[in-house]
């Protein structure tokens, strides 16, 4: 056989192994965001894809049990904390963010199973009053008397 030849199909073979292999790694990695009535439209669907879900911890829902920790995201954060609701489990190893607490914002990602919980693997959160903007107080040493140049 011809040495080119040789080459030629080992060369193929690498990029062709290569390229399934990037394909499978970009199928795998899919994460959709949603929003928990997107997640309840879903239908099937939603069980067989990997997802990010968004929504509040709602207040007194954070169990720990074991090495895993369950608790209750909703749609609308408020004192009534209206809107759809979602139960999720988290079982990760990293451990959970000093910010996941009652109200604070948390993203989930993971998958649903068949009756309706959310299995998260990653957990990221957010509390909005952590990161919001100081009101701003001019300084008193700084004002000028009225009639001053």
């Amino acid at each position: 056989m011809n040495r080119y030849i040789k080459y030629g199909l080992l060369s193929a073979a690498i990029v062709g192994t290569l390229g399934w292999l990037a394909w499978g790694g970009i199928k795998d990695g899919q994460t959709y965001f949603k929003t928990i009535p997107e997640l309840s439209q879903m239908g099937d669907q939603a069980m067989a894809k990997r997802l990010r879900v968004s929504g509040y911890v709602q207040p007194h829902s954070i169990s720990h049990s074991g090495s895993g920790v369950t608790f209750t995201i909703v749609e609308n954060e408020g004192l009534e904390n209206e809107g759809a609701h979602l139960n999720v489990v988290y079982t990760g190893v990293d451990p959970l963010p000093d910010t996941f607490k009652e109200h604070a914002q948390a993203l989930a990602d993971g998958r649903l199973d068949a009756n309706g919980v959310f299995h998260a693997t990653k957990i990221q959160a957010k509390c909005a009053s952590k990161y919001e903007a100081k009101p701003s107080v001019p300084d008193p040493g700084i004002a000028k008397p009225v009639g001053s140049i």
